[in-house]
């Protein structure tokens, strides 16, 4: 069915960020306007979302060339939730950025950039044309580079440049498997290239053309051996920044992978295989650097890469069960990464610091706080019945059906690192006292009332989101079955693109 309106939560982010340029210096009509927008742009998204849920898939044809001719946007029930779920983050992040993010930064355009971002990652999650994922992947790298780079301290230069630098790579792979991808088939449209690529006589050629995506989305997903850029990064901007990247920029490369590889690339036993390898090795190293990291953004960040060695195994399995439990921990990871990063911001408010080593008594101080904190740390870990215990039943399950026992083994490991070094951050962070020496830089304690509920809001409704998700576990997994079925049968996907022209 043709809807025009698939595209108002991208309008919105950019109407928003045109109008944020025209209160260049006045930074509070920045932070009312970034609030704003992105109330609207949830209330949008639930929109689609419950248009979608019913099952019914959703175009609209830029300028109203049809497909496989024009640009095409499609909203199915995978892209739609993406797009809720960043909406969420989304304003979550808004709101902390009013006091999290200091003026000058406002003044150098940081709400304008964060809102070219979200409307980058909205349009990717919702195109149905392979180039325009390209350009709105373009869109995204832009934005999150000048967020990074915002403030100028050797720290982030640093962490920038190596960021800029494997994405570029990343877009060369992508751009050339594009160019190769169009070479063989003559189309760019996603659900028209899901009917030409297997009828093209040399699959020789289609599986390079698949190894050059699978390459410049798993740079962009930090999957093994090209995850390092995540961990030297992701430590350096701001913490609302921080909270965007580490929530959403890797999770649109998951999406990649998960629509090009059930609509475009079929996996094959040998693309299974190396998908399994690869998910078992970034959770390995994922886990293992998260053992010795001190400075809680970094321990982040690693937890970050071994967690996407569930989702990319859950694709490498490819089966019903394996994807549901991949697309279950996709929307639980967005959810609890997001809001990791911005408890770290609301740690560094309290004590001005994020060395563990330094840090100490939060739970004597702030007990309050320090039980919203564990909620989200319990649901990383996946205590049951939270959040991150349901989507590893099922990734448990296919991996000891399909006899994948590295993966399951890889799944056991990394649950486990992941249970110790929360445990270990939690007495370090809030139950051992504050070692003697260390200055305390309470900050918090210092706020008016307003700017402390800015702060402490923003984890709040992340955290209700992931006690929704653990504790209404049967409606996500309703939900991730049927998204599941339709990566798996794509001609529903593919009719409602080409009206039935196939």
């Amino acid at each position: 069915m043709i809807d025009n309106q698939i595209i108002a939560t991208v309008i919105v982010h950019l109407f928003i960020a045109i109008v944020q340029l025209m209160f260049w210096r006045k930074s509070t009509a920045q932070r009312f306007l970034s609030v704003g927008g992105s109330i609207l742009a949830l209330i949008l998204a639930f929109k689609l979302f419950f248009k979608v849920y019913d099952g019914e898939i959703l175009t609209m044809n830029a300028a109203n060339w049809k497909a496989p001719f024009g640009i095409v946007f499609v909203a199915d029930l995978f892209s739609s939730t993406l797009v809720l779920l960043t909406s969420i983050a989304g304003l979550a992040v808004s709101i902390f950025s009013c006091v999290g993010v200091g003026r000058q930064r406002i003044l150098y355009g940081y709400f304008p950039i964060f809102h070219f971002l979200m409307m980058g990652l909205n349009g990717a999650f919702l195109t149905g044309d392979i180039f325009n994922l390209y350009v709105w992947f373009e869109v995204i790298i832009i934005s999150s580079f000048v967020l990074m780079t915002l403030g100028g301290r050797k720290s982030q230069l640093e962490g920038a440049v190596k960021y800029m630098a494997m994405n570029i790579l990343a877009s060369t792979f992508f751009l050339t498997g594009i160019g190769i991808l169009y070479g063989i088939s003559g189309s760019l449209n996603m659900a028209d290239l899901a009917m030409r690529i297997p009828k093209i006589q040399n699959q020789a050629l289609v599986e390079i053309t698949a190894t050059f995506f699978l390459i410049g989305f798993g740079i962009k997903s930090a999957v093994f051996p090209l995850y390092f850029w995540l961990p030297s990064s992701y430590h350096t901007p701001p913490s609302a920044v921080a909270a965007t990247f580490g929530g959403l920029l890797t999770k649109v490369g998951i999406y990649a992978l998960f629509r090009v590889f059930s609509l475009l690339f079929i996996p094959n036993h040998f693309t299974k295989e190396l998908l399994v390898i690869l998910a078992v090795l970034t959770v390995l190293t994922g886990a293992f650097g998260a053992l010795i990291k001190t400075n809680i953004r970094r321990l982040f960040s690693y937890l970050i890469v071994c967690h996407i060695g569930f989702m990319i195994g859950g694709l490498g399995l490819y089966s019903k069960w394996a994807l549901l439990g991949a697309i279950f921990y996709l929307i639980h990871d967005i959810m609890v990464k997001t809001n990791l990063f911005l408890m770290a911001g609301v740690i560094r408010q309290l004590r001005g610091t994020m060395d563990m080593n330094k840090l100490g008594g939060l739970y004597a101080q702030y007990p309050k706080i320090s039980l919203l904190f564990a909620i989200v740390l319990f649901s990383l870990v996946g205590i049951p019945p939270l959040s991150g215990f349901w989507p590893k039943i099922y990734l448990f399950k296919d991996a000891f059906q399909l006899e994948k026992y590295a993966f399951a083994g890889a799944l056991i490991i990394g649950s486990f690192i992941t249970l110790y070094v929360i445990a270990k951050m939690w007495a370090q962070v809030f139950w051992k006292d504050a070692p003697q020496p260390e200055i305390i830089e309470d900050k918090f304690a210092k706020m008016i009332g307003y700017r402390k509920t800015m702060l402490l809001l923003p984890v709040i409704i992340l955290a209700s989101a992931s006690l929704y998700i653990g504790f209404n576990a049967e409606a996500i997994i309703h939900l991730a079955d049927r998204i599941a079925t339709q990566l798996l049968d794509t001609s529903p996907y593919i009719n409602a693109v080409l009206g039935g022209q196939n």
